[in-house]
């Protein structure tokens, strides 16, 4: 019974390896003539086993040939052909996929990644896994043209690039040409990227390029013709003449306002929008928003102001209703002692005694002074009679 599943255990253990060792990659891949290509080969690693060798064979119209092998001693390329074209990763543990650089035809073919690990008890464990390659040449595609961080339209003396980039199998030949495809053009550089360190006016034009490569088709792409305007900023904006302007001229008029024309320079190959301004009658110029806020700001300060006035003048008259009615009562008393001989009207004048007196008072004398008239005091109690009666009244 143990025996049984010790057995058990053991095949458990072999089926699992297995799986974590198996080989993954492609199984057919195609690769662009001159460029690079990467054969994937990797397996998931395990502590139990050691890998011992990676050996990768070419198999090419039927006569197989180890290109590559690594083991204890390092990695050794096995054909002079193929010598500072390959590689192998080494700081990745389970990746031994295969990298092929500048790609030739010859380089069609099987190629078949065969790993070899050790197991804890001394027994060899080895996987396989072939991946078909093929290399074709790819004609060059229609470039473009890409221009710098300034754009088609730079100021003079600045610096910028136009850059031609199209796809293929490399190596790619770049022309660039000032003008226009079919015309007068003017070759000016052999790189994909056209330089240039200090802009003039002169630059001013048409660019494009053309692409090619050495694949089968020999065919040559031309890119689209653009535009690079250098603009001069120490002369004044283009001015055209009436003459000029007369085919080319729209005018947008608009009623109470100023008459705006634009027109296109014609006569060179820059066309330059210019803009004419025609006064048709009297300009109207706008306040500032900051004004208009301040004038109605001080405009309800103004109205806050007289309406506070006005309600504090009502209200002190509604405090002294007593001084307007002893003020009529001493109106009607006035016209009452008037005498009619003359038309004139003579006022009363009330007589104040002075009863203060320079020698000291005797001990008597308060007495004396209790018992005078005092004809302020009846005044004051006449007056305050009237004021009843004349609310009595209303």
């Amino acid at each position: 019974m143990e025996k049984l599943m010790w057995s058990m255990a053991l095949v458990n253990s072999f089926i699992f390896c297995n799986a974590m060792l198996e080989l993954t990659g492609h199984h057919d891949i195609e690769g662009t003539w001159k460029s690079s290509i990467t054969l994937s080969c990797v397996y998931v690693p395990s502590q139990e086993f050691v890998q011992q060798t990676v050996i990768w064979t070419l198999d090419r119209d039927q006569s197989p040939a180890t290109i590559f092998r690594r083991d204890s001693s390092g990695d050794h390329i096995m054909l002079s052909r193929y010598r500072s074209r390959l590689s192998i990763p080494k700081y990745r543990p389970g990746d031994v996929s295969l990298e092929i650089e500048k790609l030739e035809i010859p380089d069609s073919g099987h190629y078949t990644c065969k790993v070899t690990w050790k197991a804890q008890n001394n027994s060899l464990l080895t996987r396989e896994r072939t991946t078909t390659v093929k290399v074709v040449k790819v004609a060059v595609t229609k470039p473009i043209i890409r221009p710098g961080n300034l754009g088609f339209t730079v100021p003079k003396g600045a610096r910028t690039s136009l850059t031609c980039s199209a796809n293929g199998s490399p190596p790619i030949i770049y022309r660039w040409f000032k003008g226009e495809p079919g015309g007068n053009a003017v070759p000016v550089s052999n790189h994909a990227v056209l330089m240039f360190d200090s802009l003039q006016t002169s630059d001013t034009g048409k660019y494009y390029c053309e692409a090619e490569n050495r694949a089968s088709s020999q065919v040559i792409q031309q890119s689209d013709a653009v535009q690079l305007t250098v603009r001069d900023r120490t002369k004044p904006a283009t001015t055209v003449s009436r003459s000029e302007t007369k085919a080319n001229t729209t005018a947008t008029p608009v009623p109470g306002r100023d008459l705006i024309t634009t027109a296109l320079a014609t006569g060179s190959d820059v066309r330059v929008p210019v803009r004419q301004e025609v006064t048709i009658g009297p300009r109207r110029t706008r306040l500032p928003l900051y004004l208009i806020s301040l004038i109605v700001v001080l405009c309800v300060a103004v109205v806050i102001v007289v309406v506070t006035v006005v309600l504090c003048r009502r209200k002190t008259k509604e405090d002294n209703p007593y001084e307007v009615t002893y003020q009529n009562k001493r109106n009607d008393e006035r016209r009452q002692t008037c005498s009619g001989v003359n038309g004139k009207c003579k006022e009363e004048k009330p007589t104040v005694k002075n009863y203060y007196m320079p020698e000291p008072m005797k001990e008597n004398d308060y007495e004396t002074i209790s018992i005078k008239e005092n004809i302020e005091y009846k005044i004051l109690v006449n007056a305050m009679e009237s004021e009843y009666e004349v609310g009595d009244v209303q």
